[in-house]
């Protein structure tokens, strides 16, 4: 990337969609007019071209490597986001079963996600954090789940709140977890064998707005109805190798190539964990060591590693805060309508030395201001 260009460039906190690798960034700008070996470019291309199906292959097996996905899981390309899944979920695992699908309520998105899957069937809320505001998620011995429940589905980073769960939550045998993994998707390492069903919308945490990774293990793919729209079956997609209909080329082609950098150039999901664990912790030490100056909303043994929220004593600091960030190139930092204050996503794209940045700012406000 050109240095005049790069130097326009502010640390985007944004939540979503959100920072991407400048180095994807520059690769994407060298391809866009023509892919190399294409004769034109990537959005000009049909999805049945070989070129392409090479291209989505290689996303999908790129996936696979960075999560140590076997066969025995469907990793699927779809688009309608968070979104279509909170639908297509229990249409295909709920509806029709005669039983009960169990959820945990942590946050704003696990909420919308009860609201459409009780369209489908019975929903269970086993554990709902409203009255404080989501600010924890729940401990194993908070909750019990039905052993012939559907599945148990949570959202296991809440961006609007800042919770997020340390570890899965318990889930009897033989019931499917599903999870909504949007916003830290390839965050860390997992056990996907713990999984029925993973899925995130890449554009907050793992590529563009445009393409959903669903992984599901392959014994579920049966539980559709023959009834179900088209579109709405999983098996379908599975067939079809994530083409039954015209896939999302460039969210696919952009996706892949930041699986490609987490393997090839951060060195894997423990080595980017660790970097989300740096980054994360400077910013909530200096929430930590404001002497409450700032406040943090979620509890600290439920803190995110990919969005940081807190507040400050009033309004009118938080926007001259607002004001100070943006004039240091630190952008998109407001928090959400429901919970106010500053959020700051610090997702696997965000270079360390912005959250170094953005922990000197938070520090220096609040020696002058407190």
């Amino acid at each position: 990337m050109s240095s005049a260009v790069t130097t326009q460039r502010a640390y985007n906190f944004s939540a979503g969609p959100a920072v991407l690798p400048v180095s994807v960034l520059e690769q994407v700008r060298d391809e866009m007019m023509c892919l190399p070996g294409s004769r034109c470019s990537l959005l000009e291309m049909s999805h049945r071209d070989k070129v392409f199906i090479d291209i989505l292959h290689d996303a999908e097996n790129t996936v696979r490597s960075l999560m140590g996905i076997s066969d025995d899981y469907a990793v699927l390309f779809l688009q309608g986001g968070a979104a279509l899944q909170f639908s297509m979920i229990p249409a295909n695992l709920l509806a029709g079963s005669g039983k009960s699908a169990a959820y945990i309520q942590t946050g704003v998105w696990g909420k919308k996600a009860i609201a459409e899957a009780k369209k489908e069937g019975d929903v269970n809320v086993v554990y709902d954090a409203a009255e404080s505001n989501f600010n924890h998620v729940p401990g194993s011995g908070d909750y019990s789940v039905s052993d012939d429940s559907a599945y148990l589905y949570f959202c296991n980073n809440e961006t609007i709140q800042g919770v997020q769960f340390q570890d899965e939550p318990a889930c009897p045998a033989g019931v499917p977890l599903v999870c909504d993994a949007s916003s830290d998707f390839m965050h860390k390492p997992v056990d996907i064998n713990k999984y029925g069903l993973m899925y995130a919308c890449a554009q907050k945490n793992a590529g563009p707005a445009g393409v959903t990774v669903v992984v599901i293990r392959r014994d579920l793919l049966d539980r559709g109805s023959k009834t179900l729209p088209g579109y709405l079956q999983y098996k379908n997609h599975a067939d079809a190798d994530s083409e039954w209909n015209t896939p999302p080329t460039f969210a696919i082609w952009v996706l892949g190539k930041v699986a490609r950098w987490l393997q090839d150039d951060i060195g894997g999901l423990e080595a980017i964990e660790k970097l989300n664990r740096q980054k994360s912790s400077l910013l909530y030490d200096a929430i930590d060591q404001s002497g409450g100056f700032y406040t943090g909303h979620a509890k600290p043994d439920c803190r995110s590693l990919m969005n940081v929220t807190f507040t400050l004593p009033n309004d009118d600091l938080q926007a001259a805060f607002i004001a100070e960030a943006a004039a240091n190139d630190l952008v998109a930092l407001k928090g959400h309508r429901s919970v106010g204050g500053i959020r700051a996503s610090v997702y696997n794209a965000m270079p360390l030395e912005g959250a170094k940045a953005l922990a000197q700012l938070m520090n220096d406000f609040a020696s002058k201001n407190a």
